[in-house]
């Protein structure tokens, strides 16, 4: 994936390059503002999106002496901002969009952040997300800090599971002698005792994560793969 992606200084070193040159040819009719700083260096940007937004700006707006073209790139709140003023060429006829949906596309493949897009009456603004790559150890930390949850959780239920053997072990033996004493002729102790003891089998299986036709551990198992797999086709934010 670090293909798919380009350091935000290359990129914006590479769009102050190329308003420079676009300056020696419109000279004040282009003005432009482009951070040398970044807020992170980590910070990352796809390739060439910030040359194409530039390139659409001068594409689809008058660039004269007497109604300057205005480009300010900057950060705010995880987006890199591409701004301009709009003076729309008469004769380009109506933007298709492709270049901007291509855009749209490729930052879809690597993260659920959208591309935003703000035209108004004066201002043409896209807002790109700036990614950073998720670190491996941060995934194996959220795993170890759930941990101490997981184990109180299973303390819980196993107190609960002995709560359960033992409220059987002394109310059916009462059960059984009160039938017995009452109406000896009518077993009708086995209902509660094969009823409840059905019920403390499952309990028993829930407790100890064991599944009688998927195995035992499955849905631990099943877990752990669903996060792997999510560490793995998520690892830009």
């Amino acid at each position: 994936r670090n293909k798919e992606l380009i350091p935000l200084t290359e990129e914006l070193q590479f769009a102050r390059t190329y308003m420079e040159l676009l300056q020696m040819r419109f000279e004040d009719a282009i003005q432009f503002e482009i951070p040398i700083n970044v807020s992170n260096d980590e910070l990352k940007i796809v390739p060439l999106s910030l040359q194409l937004l530039l390139e659409n700006a001068v594409k689809h707006n008058v660039v004269s002496s007497i109604k300057p073209l205005k480009i300010n790139i900057f950060e705010k709140d995880g987006n890199l901002i591409v701004e301009n003023n709009i003076n729309p060429k008469e004769a380009i006829g109506k933007s298709t969009k492709v270049g901007l949906r291509n855009i749209a596309d490729r930052y879809r493949l690597l993260t659920k952040r959208s591309v935003y897009i703000e035209n108004n009456a004066t201002t043409f603004e896209v807002s790109l997300p700036l990614l950073t790559q998720k670190r491996s150890i941060m995934y194996t930390e959220d795993i170890k800090n759930s941990s101490y949850i997981k184990a109180v959780e299973k303390v819980e239920k196993l107190k609960e599971f002995y709560q359960n053997i033992i409220s059987y072990c002394i109310v059916i033996p009462f059960l059984i002698f009160i039938n017995l004493s009452t109406s000896p002729e009518f077993h009708w102790f086995w209902f509660p005792m094969i009823g409840w003891g059905i019920g403390v089998l499952f309990h028993g299986l829930d407790v100890y994560n064991y599944n009688p036709f998927l195995g035992s551990n499955w849905e631990s198992k099943k877990i752990k793969e669903l996060m792997e797999e999510d560490n793995d086709t998520s690892n830009w934010e």
